[in-house]
């Protein structure tokens, strides 16, 4: 069970997928109450008193090994005779459950992961290093991922909102663009590389400011509108005044759109340096100079 509750256990929904491609159903014991489920224990208090005891002496070189003679000494355990019904196990079973015993699936079952996930503010949840595009409408809003071998399944409150094909490239991105807002949706044609190219047809700096932008954010395509809007800035000043800007911007260390506007607003990029820092020098007897680090102390 994912959650214990005397009245509402969560079952594990992949054990309740299970039960429900096998037509059968889960009733959780409570825990510490071995009497909810004395069939069971009883199976594992016979399954260690006879098979694990008749095994106690021998020894296994492999999980195969051990399986298979396993397998002779429950075909033996279960052909015995109970003394309280006179019959065997297998007698039992071909008498009362096989009749009742429902016909198997065609198709067998699926082994799938589930794992909830919040969507972020970039309309992807992550699942085992790989991004994945949910519609922008469920941004925050807590989701179940479902996980199969070939297929990724995101569903929210039981109803699924999209699917893809399992990617494994780690830290990559795949992405729908009917899942995008209409404002990104228009910044899909670029790439990092591409913008890379584009910022150093203006200068070294600008490209190579463009470059820490993009390196600042969590996630490249988040950076794509400041990025344009910065080379769009030479279209209002010149390229050398741009690239000059994002010279001085990197000197700051001041990685955003507003840095470069504020920059070439004030006309810093006309200075050449940034603002030096006068040094005084103090000279007194109780204060260590150059001369007693280089001379060594006495």
């Amino acid at each position: 069970m994912c959650k214990a509750s005397r009245y509402e256990p969560d079952i594990n929904p992949t054990y309740a997928e299970f039960a429900e491609h096998y037509g059968t159903v889960i009733f959780p014991a409570r825990p510490y109450r071995p009497k909810d489920k004395s069939k069971a224990e009883n199976g594992v208090k016979l399954a260690k008193r006879w098979i694990l005891f008749r095994l106690r002496n021998q020894t296994f070189y492999s999980l195969a090994e051990l399986n298979a003679a396993i397998l002779v000494l429950l075909t033996e355990f279960n052909q015995r005779m109970m003394k309280k019904f006179q019959r065997s196990r297998k007698e039992l079973f071909e008498l009362l459950d096989k009749p009742h015993a429902l016909q198997l699936p065609d198709s067998h079952y699926e082994f799938a992961e589930w794992k909830k996930a919040k969507v972020q503010f970039n309309y992807h949840i992550s699942y085992d290093g790989h991004h994945y595009s949910v519609p922008y409408t469920f941004i925050h809003r807590e989701v179940d991922i479902k996980a199969t071998p070939n297929l990724i399944e995101i569903y929210c409150n039981g109803n699924r909102i999209c699917s893809h094909a399992k990617n494994s490239k780690p830290h990559g991105y795949t992405t729908v663009t009917e899942h995008m807002p209409k404002s990104h949706q228009k910044y899909l044609e670029w790439t990092p590389d591409r913008i890379l190219h584009y910022a150093g047809k203006y200068g070294k700096s600008v490209q190579d400011f463009v470059q820490q932008v993009m390196a600042t954010r969590k996630f490249p395509e988040q950076a794509y509108k400041s990025c344009l809007g910065i080379i769009r800035l030479e279209n209002k000043y010149s390229a050398e005044r741009l690239n000059l800007a994002c010279l001085r911007a990197l000197e700051y260390r001041a990685y955003s759109y507003k840095s470069v506007v504020n920059i070439l607003q004030k006309g810093l990029d006309k200075q050449t340096t940034l603002t030096s820092v006068k040094t005084v020098v103090i000279n007194h007897e109780n204060i260590r100079g150059s001369n007693y680090y280089s001379e060594g102390a006495q």
